[in-house]
């Protein structure tokens, strides 16, 4: 494949990997804090789907077409706003496996609540800070591997 080809699909999952994260994010953290315990099901379920769907996919695609985009251009594995963007990668990669996990766990502790029309227990709220506690690194080191991406600082 040209570079053109590899850069358009690299760009593509960028977008949906940033994309989904941010608004499946958006969507989980609106919905918990209504309280309402049969709208965090259905969408606790959702997001665990798209996590599954566009998510993973483009995690794994990402560092191969990066890879491929930096051979096809000749960029040196030594510059410097490269391996910041892979550390940041890495960084952001390590919070959003364990935030995986806890969106599996949000929704199916979200889910028994609202099979027992009872209230969202404090283990989802456990969960679900830590979730939130985790997405902020994530969402700061993909926003700042777009910027280096982007401007390939010297």
């Amino acid at each position: 494949m040209d570079y053109v080809t590899v850069k358009w699909l690299h760009i593509m999952s960028s977008t949906f990997l940033f994309g989904t994260g941010v608004g499946s994010a958006f969507y989980l953290l609106v919905t918990s804090l209504t309280r309402d315990v049969r709208a965090v099901a259905v969408v606790s379920r959702q997001v665990v789907l798209a996590d599954w769907l566009f998510t993973t996919t483009t995690a794994v695609i990402q560092p191969l077409t990066g890879y491929w985009l930096i051979r096809l251009a000749g960029f040196p594995l030594t510059s410097r706003w490269l391996s910041w963007s892979i550390m940041l990668y890495v960084l952001a990669i390590a919070c959003w496996l364990p935030v995986v996990w806890l969106q599996m766990r949000l929704r199916d502790v979200a889910c028994d609540a609202d099979r027992a029309q009872a209230p969202l227990p404090a283990l989802y709220w456990r969960y679900f800070w830590i979730w939130v506690v985790l997405g902020i690194p994530a969402f700061f080191a993909f926003v700042t591997v777009f910027y280096l991406m982007v401007a390939k600082p010297t």
